[in-house]
Formats: structure tokens, sequence, C-alpha cells
């Protein structure tokens, strides 16, 4: 795998659900099929997991070989009215995805094809190298940007 064109496949997804995200206009924001989740909730989503992305990244890069890497319950973590998945405003969580994929796009700008094979222990899935990350966390906001073009359309 080429660093510099993963950090730009990197770059370019995070760009990719950042237009859309911003792009959704407030009569839309909680339309959704029956049974999905609305933009509102996928924007929310994209920020927490983000957020637990930027520290598995750093726990990788930092931490000794074979450390743990919590997973969570995002499912929980949606249906929790504290954190406001189905109501909350969206534009801290759009500026919380920002931040966090620039701060994780700087890291991976650093790394070197050797450490790609670094690797710790993902509490649900086993282990877990910096290149399954990279791959993973580039094709994530592509995916939930298509389900978000969905849900905007109740065709989730």
């Amino acid at each position: 795998m080429d660093i510099r064109e993963a950090a730009a496949a990197y770059e370019s997804a995070t760009q990719y659900f950042l237009n859309l995200a911003r792009g959704v206009t407030p009569e839309l924001l909680d339309v959704h099929h029956e049974n999905g989740w609305s933009a509102r909730q996928i924007i929310h989503h994209l920020a927490d997991s983000e957020a637990q992305s930027y520290a598995r990244l750093r726990r990788l890069v930092a931490e000794p070989e074979g450390s743990v890497i919590q997973g969570y319950d995002e499912g929980a973590w949606a249906e929790c009215e504290k954190l406001g998945y189905k109501d909350a405003p969206v534009e801290n969580s759009i500026a919380v995805f920002a931040a966090v994929r620039a701060g994780s796009l700087d890291v991976i700008k650093r790394l070197e094809e050797a450490d790609l094979a670094k690797s710790g222990e993902h509490s649900e899935s086993g282990k877990f190298t910096i290149e399954k990350w990279l791959v993973g966390y580039t094709k994530h906001p592509v995916d939930h940007g298509d389900q978000l073009v969905r849900a905007t359309k109740g065709q989730e």
C-alpha cells in the first residue's frame, strides 16, 4: 500500500462525506426510510465513530504491539437519548468529524509502509493492523455518505 495514495483516498473520503453532510437542508435532516437512520443520526454516528477512530489510530501507532483496541456498541449510542442522535443539532458533529479526520490525516502522512503491519487486539474482531484501520476508515464515510443520500430520499 502506498501511503501517499492511501492518504489521498482518506482525504477524498473525508471531503465526500463533509460535502454531503453540509449540504443536507434542515427539512431533510430527519427524513428516513422505515427502520433506517435519518441524515441527523448518520452525521452524529460519523462524529462518534471517527472520534473512536482517532483514538484507535494513536493507540496503534504509539502503544506496544497487541494493545487493546476497544470496540463500542454503536447501536446503543444511537439509541441513547442523552447523546442526541435523534434531535441534537448537527453542526458540532460535523465539526468533530472534520477535526478528527484532519488530525488522523496528519498522522497517516507521517506513516511509513512498515508501520501498516503494526497491530493491536480489537476487543470484538481480534488482530487489528494500521492497514486494516486505514482501509476501514477510508471506506466508512463513503458508505455512510451513500447512506445519507438514500436517507434524505427516504430510500434507506
